[in-house]
């Protein structure tokens, strides 16, 4: 019997892992992006153990441990004083609990392994989809520079303004929720004076947080500062920032994160937007991946870990499936609906207690952080971060 075919409309970290997965599971997969050329801009992912696992397992490990970071502890601090409100350990006791590392990597790297992994022939870059049509027994495309292409399972993994989305569901603008982001990457070798530790950095704050951490072997420092906004009508990460409008944004917190924004030649601001849960993800042979269906916060720090968690899922739902394809699909959706709108209202809901004004909510916030009953205790997170995709019936 031939393969089943599989096209997958997105050429980014969740439509690539996907493309290896299915491909290693045995299935004829093309990968069709709608950019002539594969590249992230500066920007830091974290890749915690329920992705470095699945990632692993595609032959990824040694780009991992070359150009990721395990940080040595994952810290919470106050805005002000600088004070230690959570402190837990992550390189060693993330890998004894969970089977896996926990990294931090600059995105580029990361893509750059998977296009590396995926053979040439299987990536189409310069491919906008204009349209598609389910036939029953197969979905038929069409690209705007004038190719056809047919395959018996389509996923759109187009990001969060995905085309294939509109196209099965109408529609729907994405929400602006509030918070807008100066974000960047600073040479260590400029901030040694700092002495920044090696660790997943977050400092809480009215209004805002501040987020830094090394990534590409430790030569490079990424930092992400949110703050609360009114209004923002873009979603690009490529608007360029003003670095003295963020060394203002954080006047009055601690000396150390005005140190980190002296350092910055370069920033982007990026508006922070999602989209609500869907009720469903697929249509027939159709279905969707990623922030196409699960925009998110990146205040749970997984984005990129869903998604890579969604192809794994997906490609054991089509090979105990492959005779029914839309059966399949929804399968998968039923898999994994409920785990990516847990994580994502987790997400939305740390926007509020992240930026607490100082005041009894944040009193009684701080003491649940420091007596580990908050729910970001890492002993809270098995079922994040023990979770294994590649086994349909786990929750």
């Amino acid at each position: 019997m031939a393969a089943l075919s599989v096209a997958i409309v997105g050429g980014g970290i969740g439509g690539l892992s996907a493309a290896l997965t299915l491909l290693r599971a045995g299935f004829d997969v093309h990968v069709y992006e709608q950019a002539t050329e594969l590249r992230e801009l500066g920007a830091g992912i974290q890749i915690s153990p329920n992705a470095s696992r699945l990632l692993r397992q595609l032959g990824l490990g040694d780009a991992l441990e070359s150009l990721g970071v395990k940080p040595v502890g994952r810290r919470v601090r106050r805005w002000q004083d600088g004070r230690t409100l959570q402190h837990s350990v992550l390189a060693a006791a993330m890998e004894a609990q969970f089977g896996s590392p926990y990294y931090q990597m600059h995105r580029a790297d990361l893509l750059q392994a998977l296009v590396g992994a995926l053979p040439k022939e299987r990536m189409h870059a310069g491919h906008r989809l204009s349209g598609f049509a389910d036939q029953g027994g197969r979905v038929d495309m069409l690209f705007e520079n004038g190719t056809v292409a047919s395959a018996a399972v389509l996923i759109g993994a187009d990001g969060i303004h995905s085309t294939v989305r509109r196209m099965l569901f109408g529609d729907e603008k994405p929400r602006f929720t509030g918070c807008m982001c100066y974000r960047g990457l600073v040479p260590a070798e400029k901030l040694k004076h700092l002495d920044v530790p090696r660790e997943a950095t977050t400092w809480w704050g009215p209004g805002g947080h501040f987020v830094h951490y090394y990534v590409r072997a430790a030569k490079l420092l990424n930092f992400v500062a949110v703050r609360d906004h009114e209004a923002w009508t873009t979603e690009s990460w490529t608007e360029r920032g003003d670095v003295a409008e963020a060394i203002a944004a954080y006047s009055g917190w601690h000396p150390q994160l005005r140190g980190i924004l002296e350092c910055v030649e370069e920033t982007f601001t990026w508006g922070l937007f999602d989209r609500l849960p869907l009720q469903r993800w697929s249509a027939g042979r159709v279905t969707l991946l990623g922030d196409a269906c699960h925009a998110m916060l990146p205040f749970m720090a997984q984005g990129a870990a869903q998604s890579i968690e969604d192809g794994a899922t997906l490609a054991a739902c089509l090979v105990v499936g492959q005779t029914d394809v839309p059966e399949a699909l929804r399968r998968y959706e039923m898999a994994r609906l409920p785990r990516a709108t847990r994580v994502q209202a987790l997400a939305a809901g740390n926007k509020t207690r992240l930026h607490l004004p100082d005041g009894p909510e944040q009193v009684a916030r701080d003491a649940e952080l420091a007596n580990g009953t908050a729910q970001f205790a890492l002993q809270d997170n098995a079922w994040l971060y023990g979770h294994d995709a590649t086994r349909i019936g786990d929750a």
